[in-house]
């Protein structure tokens, strides 16, 4: 059993840690994984959802909803707005209060009357305003489930305490101070929260573009309906300028279809029947009917989604050192203050107003929210500039890697070239007629696009009986006809069968100097003919290699063809390295052969190389709309052009780069921040600035990605 619910109410990696933990512990429960940004909570297992919402509850502050609750994110932003607002209200009198003097040459209010004022107006602003952050951290205390809101709130509540201790006792009052500490938390939590909004603007696009409502035929009646209320089967009337309302089949019509939204294509793509369509994009031209075969959470934008989701909260190795820190960071930090105020207090000899202020710097100055964020927050910005482009990244992993490949080895057939051959030469030693019905009858049992060509060309309206049909993979078929031996596939499949060629060679090979493919056709051991099929290169195919040339990296072309059909092809668009006659199950040998020399990227259409998408450092998916493997790859092209790859290897290298970016800031910050506020260089207030702004730096810096061209 598996569910997705969302969560609402975290700041950091400690509460992400700290929720996987607390649901991770139930019974039943195999698996809790939870992404930061996307705010969502994976589950396996045997479980019910009021032990994980009572689990989650009592990990700290947190709401859980069913997946496909709305409006969350925006009930988020408006929360911190209020509790921003009204925390402002009252720490502007504080400042100016506090100030008076420096800032006006007067005191507005007596210093014996002082810290009762600054109570007063704190008490809300902590209290009320910061209450579900108080309430999380000193909860956390309880549970043994620290986080961020742990260090703010034994840090806001030690410095409102002072202000209730300095009745009692000679100690500095930070009471108002308290207030300006959680006021300047709540500032930072809301600049991130709208900056993570943007962050996953491209997941939001993604949710928004599918239909609202369908025209559905039934019963011979048009009628519109919510598409929620669309079954699988049912026929759908699609007007010229609409959007297709969920993934089907044309039954009826033909027209252009723009797919951009979905793919990232630019080109409208022409429609017919029995063409697929894809749900969200949009009908150009003529009225469609189209049959549903995909509704919800099976089409082929949810899947969209799902994936870059799942690419947003994907573990990269480099996060393995951010991901150990964090789980220690806050015990370390509030022991680190704890030492600080016994040091300060007994060694250094300061009083204890001074001891406790260096002590509350070091709890609000710490930020292990950077630190959380610094991976998933470009994860989620790259994969979403990626799904605009028809760019899925289905493993983080992947985005790491690419940066060591060094070799990037292509597949032909799909891929270099359109996947959709056609007869360009033949010859015949008697009846050209003749030839390609024996062809024909004998192609039509196989499902090989070479196949599919000849029969197409042949245009037979009555196929002749075969028996004995046999597909000798990567060489041909075989069969019977009419008594008679009928053999066609390559010159090695004709060698074996010890079928002569002579007289033959030179025709062969002009066809395959052309880029061919060549199939012999014999019958009882004698050559009938031979034709040539052409695959046609994909428009971008030569500039896409040349610009992979230009970043360096060495091209291979590993296809079933033998060696001049190969070499010409890859003469054509410019490959470096050509391996011929590679059997569809060693590829992923010649694959491995490559990885010694360096790290590799295989782009293949993932139908027949899964294995060697699989063995590669780095397996590249493409395809076209809804035919595309999806699962094949660790990066998918739903476009079909090899354009994307570039772009998929650019975008890669680039959200990598914010990565190490973001981690180094975040890893700095600390670093240098950290021993200021334990010398007493800072006063708290200043500390919990600079700690607000390194969330929102962090944030901040992921959203630039997207002005990076790729």
């Amino acid at each position: 059993m598996k569910a997705v619910y969302k969560v609402a109410g975290m700041h950091c990696a400690s509460c992400s840690a700290n929720i996987e933990r607390a649901v991770g512990k139930l019974d039943g429960i195999k698996s809790a994984k939870v992404n930061l940004t996307a705010e969502k909570l994976y589950v396996k297992g045997d479980f019910d959802f009021k032990k994980i919402q009572d689990a989650v509850d009592n990990a700290g502050d947190f709401e859980l909803f069913e997946e496909g609750a709305k409006g969350l994110e925006e009930q988020e932003i408006k929360k911190w707005l209020i509790k921003l607002v009204g925390s402002w209200a009252l720490t502007i009198p504080i400042m100016i209060i506090m100030y008076s003097e420096y800032l006006f040459g007067m005191m507005f209010v007596p210093m014996n009357r002082m810290t009762i004022v600054m109570l007063v107006l704190s008490f809300p602003i902590i209290f009320i305003f910061g209450f579900s952050t108080v309430k999380s951290g000193l909860k956390g205390f309880y549970k043994l489930y620290f986080s961020m809101d742990s260090l703010i709130a034994l840090g806001t509540v030690v410095a409102y305490s002072t202000g209730i201790l300095s009745y009692f006792m000679e100690i500095t009052s930070f009471a108002g101070v308290s207030g300006m500490i959680m006021t300047i938390f709540v500032t930072g939590k809301y600049i991130e929260s709208k900056a993570k909004g943007r962050a996953s603007s491209e997941i939001k696009k993604l949710l928004e573009m599918g239909a609202k409502n369908a025209r559905v035929l039934r019963r011979g009646k048009e009628s519109e309906v919510p598409i929620e209320e669309v079954k699988v089967g049912d026929i759908l009337i699609v007007k010229p300028g609409e959007k297709i309302p969920t993934d089907g089949v044309i039954t009826k019509g033909q027209s252009s279809v723009d797919e951009s939204m979905v793919t990232g294509e630019s080109l409208p793509i022409d429609k017919t029947v029995k063409s697929k369509v894809i749900g969200a994009t949009i009908n150009q031209d003529g009225i469609l009917y189209v049959k549903v075969t995909k509704i919800g959470k099976d089409t082929f934008l949810s899947h969209i989604i799902k994936l870059v989701e799942e690419a947003s909260g994907a573990k990269v190795p480099i996060q393995r050192l951010a991901d150990k820190v964090t789980n220690v960071f806050v015990p370390v930090i509030l022991a680190l203050s704890a030492i600080t105020f016994i040091v300060w207090l007994l060694i250094l000899d300061a009083d204890l107003g001074r001891a406790v202020g260096v002590a509350i710097s070091v709890l609000v100055i710490a930020c292990p929210c950077s630190l959380g964020l610094a991976v998933p927050i470009s994860l989620t910005v790259g994969s979403g500039m990626g799904a605009k482009k028809g760019i899925l990244i289905r493993k983080g992993e992947a985005i790491q890697t690419m940066k060591e490949v060094k070799t990037v080895v292509f597949d032909k057939t799909g891929t270099i070239t359109k996947g959709k051959p056609e007869v360009a030469d033949y010859y015949s030693v008697r009846d050209t007629r003749y030839l390609f019905k024996l062809a024909g009858s004998l192609e039509k049992l196989s499902e090989h696009p070479i196949a599919k060509a000849i029969v197409k060309k042949a245009k037979l309206k009555k196929f002749l009986e075969v028996k004995k049909f046999k597909n000798i993979r990567g060489k041909g078929v075989e069969g019977v006809i009419n008594g008679k031996e009928v053999i066609i596939g390559t010159e090695v499949l004709m060698k074996e069968r010890k079928v002569s060629l002579k007289g033959f060679e030179k025709k062969i090979i002009s066809y395959e100097e052309k880029g061919e493919t060549t199939m012999v056709v014999s019958e009882d051991g004698k050559v009938i003919g031979i034709i040539g099929v052409a695959d046609t290169l994909k428009e971008d195919s030569v500039d896409a290699i040349k610009k992979l040339h230009k970043s360096g990296y060495k091209t291979v072309m590993i296809t079933g063809d033998n060696e001049r059909t190969a070499k010409a092809i890859g003469k054509m668009v410019g490959i470096d390295e050509v391996i011929s006659r590679v059997l569809p199950e060693d590829k992923s040998k010649k694959v491995e052969e490559l990885q010694k020399s360096g790290m590799v990227a295989f782009v293949g259409d993932g139908i027949n190389d899964a294995p060697a998408l699989k063995q590669a450092n780095v397996g590249i998916a493409i395809g076209t709309g809804t035919d595309i493997a999806i699962e094949a790859g660790d990066i998918v092209l739903a476009n079909g052009s090899l354009e994307g790859v570039v772009q998929g290897i650019n975008l890669s290298k680039a959200t990598f780069g914010k990565i190490k970016q973001n981690l180094f800031w975040a890893f700095f910050y600390n670093i240098i921040a950290i021993p200021l506020a334990v010398g007493g260089v800072l006063n708290p207030v200043i500390a919990e600035l600079a700690m607000a702004l390194s969330s929102i730096t962090v944030v901040t810096n992921a959203n630039l990605l997207r002005r990076k061209k790729i």
